[in-house]
């Protein structure tokens, strides 16, 4: 090994190679190193979705629900949550009622979902009441009795919303009259406006007190679902499986893989496609090095037979021509890693690429390294490699020396 070692350094440093052979293993190593580079910022970039959708989503939503099936709402909600918020691995247990209503202001109206909670208990858990961006989650009525709502950013901005203004719910629950149903209208004051940086929740959504909610619902002291934070989300589906058997028969749980099942499924098989394509610039690079090796094998003919005349065993040499072609793999595999890994640092860190946040949901593209990628993206490049020096190896070892040194 030390002897082919030795041949393969002396060749790859050598000043008197064809001018064609350096420009063709150049091009092979900068072909192995754009194709790791790129891996690793498409994977960085992946996993940078993955995540920040996963954080911002479970900063804004709960990790178990509990409800009754159907449209059955929980009057015993109270009883109910001290119970289950003894279940261990159980962090905080909140009670929630959702309505869609319609928001109006100034002439302008918007869909939206509001969400009727304790102050109390959401403030503590839900991270989008404490980014608080103009005003404050304050949920106490004003002077004159109105109740208070909280509202997300892009919503604020899009009817022109700032604290203190007056907006008006109208809710399709509404109730019966001498002249036919009416929807329920309440008038509500904007205390705060948030921004958690997830477009659907910025946009679509308001927080009120579970009182103003009951009310525009038209229900009396229920809620539609119990929700859960744990210490553990990962563990979501065991822990869900557990606070409905503690439940008892009747309650249904879900969980926040449940409700974002489609999404994360999409983000994960995006993993493994781009992985495959991606890679098919590393395996092209890998023909590179077969084409360097090739022209080796072919120009370097006499030196190889001059070697085994001087006692080079054929394995010897088969090793020369695989050394080699690790060589140009491994020193682009190096290349490509630093370049993969600083530049998806960088874009993460510095937020260098913008994205429309209606589109997208997050502002600006994401990136998370994941140091066991360059583990298999280094393997994979360097098995690629070895691969495609196999041919010109064998080649090069059964060549007959006195076929070529015999007019010499």
């Amino acid at each position: 090994m030390r002897f082919a070692w030795l041949v393969a350094r002396r060749y790859l440093r050598s000043p008197n190679r064809p001018a064609v052979l350096r420009l063709v293993t150049l091009l092979a190593v900068v072909g192995v190193a754009a194709g790791v580079a790129t891996l690793v910022i498409a994977l960085s970039m992946n996993s940078g979705f993955r995540s920040t959708m996963q954080d911002r989503l479970l900063g804004v939503t709960a990790h178990v629900s509990i409800s009754h099936p159907g449209s059955a709402a929980l009057s015993d909600y109270n009883q109910l949550a001290e119970r289950l918020g003894r279940v261990p691995g159980v962090r905080a247990v909140a009670p929630a009622i959702y309505i869609t209503v319609l928001l109006s202001s100034g002439g302008r109206a918007h869909g939206v979902v509001v969400k009727g909670i304790d102050p109390a208990r959401e403030q503590k858990r839900n991270e989008a009441l404490q980014r608080i961006v103009a005003g404050s989650a304050d949920f106490a009525p004003d002077a004159d009795g109105f109740d208070s709502i909280v509202v997300g950013k892009m919503l604020a901005g899009d009817l022109n919303l700032r604290p203190n203004d007056y907006v008006t719910l109208t809710s399709p629950a509404g109730h019966m009259t001498p002249f036919g149903m009416i929807p329920r209208s309440q008038r509500f004051r904007i205390s705060g406006i948030f921004d958690s940086g997830f477009y659907d929740y910025d946009a679509n959504w308001g927080f009120v007190t579970l009182r103003a909610a009951q009310n525009l619902a038209g229900v009396g002291d229920v809620v539609s679902v119990l929700e859960f934070r744990i210490v553990d989300a990962d563990r979501a589906e065991q822990l869900a499986a557990q606070i409905a058997r503690e439940a008892g028969p009747g309650y249904v749980t879900t969980t926040w893989m449940d409700e974002n099942r489609a999404l994360f499924r999409a983000l994960s098989l995006e993993k493994l496609v781009t992985a495959v394509f991606i890679g098919l610039i590393t395996f092209v690079a890998g023909l590179n090095i077969l084409v360097v090796l090739a022209m080796t094998v072919s120009d370097r003919a006499r030196d190889i037979a001059v070697l085994m005349a001087m006692g080079a065993r054929r394995q010897q040499i088969r090793r020369v021509f695989v050394l080699l072609g690790v060589a140009v793999g491994g020193f682009g595999t190096a290349v490509g890693l630093l370049a993969g890994y600083s530049l998806a640092w960088a874009a993460g860190t510095y937020k260098l690429i913008p994205l429309d946040p209606q589109i997208y949901s997050v502002p600006f593209v994401p990136f998370q390294t994941n140091p066991s990628d360059a583990l298999w993206i280094a393997a994979a490049a360097l098995a690629i490699s070895v691969a495609s020096t196999l041919v010109p190896a064998r080649s090069a070892s059964r060549i007959q020396p006195v076929e070529l040194l015999r007019y010499e």
